[in-house]
Order: C-alpha cells, then sequence, then structure tokens
C-alpha cells in the first residue's frame, strides 16, 4: 500500500501527465501567441510597403513646379514685329541709362539708327490675306538699361481708334539668319502673343524673359511684359489730324526665369525602403519559425520527463 506522500505525488503528475498529453491545444495556444507576436509586426510593415508605393505613384502623377533665376549681363536681342498698315517709321535710335533726349521736329523724319526688315507673308490663321511686318532688333545691354526709342506717324485715319500691333520673339539674329524668313514670321505669329500700343501716347515697355522646359526636353520662349503709359503733349502750331506713336522697349532686369517640372519621387530611396521592409518581415517570419519550434521542442521535453518520472512511480 503507498503512503499518502507518494499516492499525492503520483496524482499530481498523472494529472500534469494528462494535461499535456489530453490537451493539446496548450500547444496550440502557445503557436498562437507566437503567430500573435509576428502578426503585429507583419501587418504594419505589409501597410508601410502599400503606403510606401501609393507615395511613389502619387509624386510620379504630381511633379513639383521648380522655378530659377540665371542673371546675364547681355540678352540675345529679341525681334519686335511691328504690324503698322498705314503708319510709318519716322525715327528709331538706341539709348541708354533710360535717358531720351527731348524731340526734335516730332512728325517729321528723322534718323533711323536700328536695324530693321520688312517682309510680307501669309496670314497663318486665314492663309488668304497677306501681312505685311517691320521687324526691329531690340535691345541687349541689360546692364547699361539700353533701350529703343521708335516714332511711328498716321497721317489720317478713318477709324474711331488708332492703334500699331506688335509681337516679341526671342531672337532677332535667329530671324536673320533664317533662310524662311516668311514661314519663320508664320511660326512666331502662331506661337507668340501680340500687344498694341496707342497714338498721341509714350508707351514703355519693360520686358522679361522666361524659358520654360517641358517634359520632353524641349525648351518654349515667353515674354512677360510691364507696361507704362504717358500722354503726349502736342505742341505744334498747326491744329492737325495725323497721330504720332511713340513706344520704347527695355528689359526689365538681368534675370532670366526658368521654369520645370521636378518629380520629386526617388525610385532609389523608394527601392531601399521597401528592400528594408522586406528584409524586416523575413525576419519576423524566421523569428516566428524558430518560435515555433522552440515551444514545440519544450513542450515535447516536459511530455517526456513527465512520463519518464509517471513510469518511475508505477
Amino acid at each position: 500500500m503507498l503512503r499518502p506522500e507518494v499516492s499525492a505525488s503520483y496524482q499530481e503528475l498523472s494529472e500534469d501527465v494528462e494535461r499535456v498529453s489530453g490537451n493539446p491545444t496548450d500547444e496550440r495556444e502557445g503557436e498562437m501567441e507566437v503567430h500573435e507576436d509576428a502578426s503585429s509586426v507583419i501587418l504594419p510593415a505589409v501597410f508601410l510597403v502599400y503606403q510606401t508605393i501609393s507615395d511613389f505613384r502619387e509624386k510620379l502623377k504630381h511633379p513639383v513646379m521648380s522655378v530659377s533665376y540665371k542673371e546675364v549681363s547681355l540678352y540675345d536681342a529679341p525681334g519686335i514685329a511691328f504690324y503698322p498698315g498705314k503708319a510709318r517709321l519716322l525715327s528709331c535710335k538706341h539709348h541708354y541709362y533710360d535717358h531720351i533726349p527731348p524731340l526734335i521736329n516730332p512728325g517729321q523724319p528723322g534718323d533711323i539708327e536700328c536695324t530693321t526688315r520688312r517682309i510680307n507673308y501669309t496670314d497663318p490663321f486665314t492663309n488668304q490675306t497677306t501681312k505685311y511686318a517691320l521687324v526691329v532688333q531690340g535691345p541687349r545691354d541689360v546692364k547699361k538699361k539700353e533701350l529703343v526709342f521708335l516714332q511711328f506717324h498716321l497721317n489720317g485715319t478713318d477709324q474711331d481708334f488708332s492703334a500699331i500691333d506688335y509681337l516679341l520673339f526671342s531672337s532677332f539674329q535667329e530671324f536673320i539668319n533664317s533662310p524662311e524668313k516668311a514661314e519663320f514670321m508664320k511660326d512666331c505669329e502662331s506661337s507668340y502673343s501680340s500687344w498694341k500700343f496707342s497714338g498721341g501716347f509714350r508707351t514703355w515697355v519693360k520686358m522679361s524673359l522666361v524659358k520654360t522646359k517641358e517634359e520632353d526636353g524641349s525648351e518654349t520662349v515667353e515674354f512677360k511684359q510691364e507696361t507704362s503709359v504717358v500722354n503726349y503733349i502736342d505742341q505744334r502750331t498747326k491744329p492737325r489730324s495725323d497721330q504720332l506713336f511713340f513706344v520704347v522697349f527695355e528689359w526689365k532686369d538681368p534675370f532670366i526665369q526658368t521654369v520645370q517640372d521636378i518629380i520629386t519621387a526617388n525610385p532609389w530611396n523608394t527601392i531601399a525602403l521597401l528592400c528594408g521592409i522586406f528584409l524586416a518581415l523575413f525576419k519576423a517570419a524566421d523569428f516566428a519559425k524558430l518560435s515555433v519550434k522552440w515551444m514545440i521542442k519544450i513542450r515535447k521535453r516536459h511530455l517526456k520527463r513527465s512520463r519518464q518520472v509517471m513510469n518511475h512511480i508505477s
């Protein structure tokens, strides 16, 4: 007959063995705990992968506009194309440092010291009418505040309002070197905006240049203008029905503005981040696998020892 102490120990061991052998859910619970720990690492990593890829795609779709400025002392002389109609160019001179001397014999032909070209070409929008343009070389030296001062005269008009149209293009030299000047002017009129200046006033135009780089690598040029208008006081003695037009062209500042779209998405940074995330996922998976094996091994060892003790007591 067994002693009460041995009987009690046997009963405790039997209950322990039955708990281990009869309830395999303990092992599964341990495995579930390990899997829960691993999932707490894997789920945030999967979300981070998704968020990283989404951010990269959004940056590709929405590039950021970049604006830079380049300072120059000399511009490439622009071309100024006038469409005077019945008006006639009386004088054209280059001046410096914003100084224009007083007019001498306004309304009378004066000196034309500018480089000019006259050209006829077909209207690019109608392809029917012929247009006459007077192309003048614009100012270059922005440091010396070079300006071009022109005077036009219109003898008479049957219209209620009088104005002269003009447009600016980026390089007068390109126009001179072009073998097809008519086609060159047609392309300019199709690409650039046109403006007007009125008779009886002095219109002062300050130009600035904006270059835009397109996605395909091409570059477009656009002129911006600031215009000031002052009234011309006609001091000629006899009353006249003619109109005088005065216009000044000058560079506003020595800075060329360049605009381009920049894609801020860096594929190398994104790849490095994804590699780090995937490495963390693999490490978490290896850790979970090793943890499960360790739990199973510990459970089996505990079960084996319990059986050995129970056999010894038996």
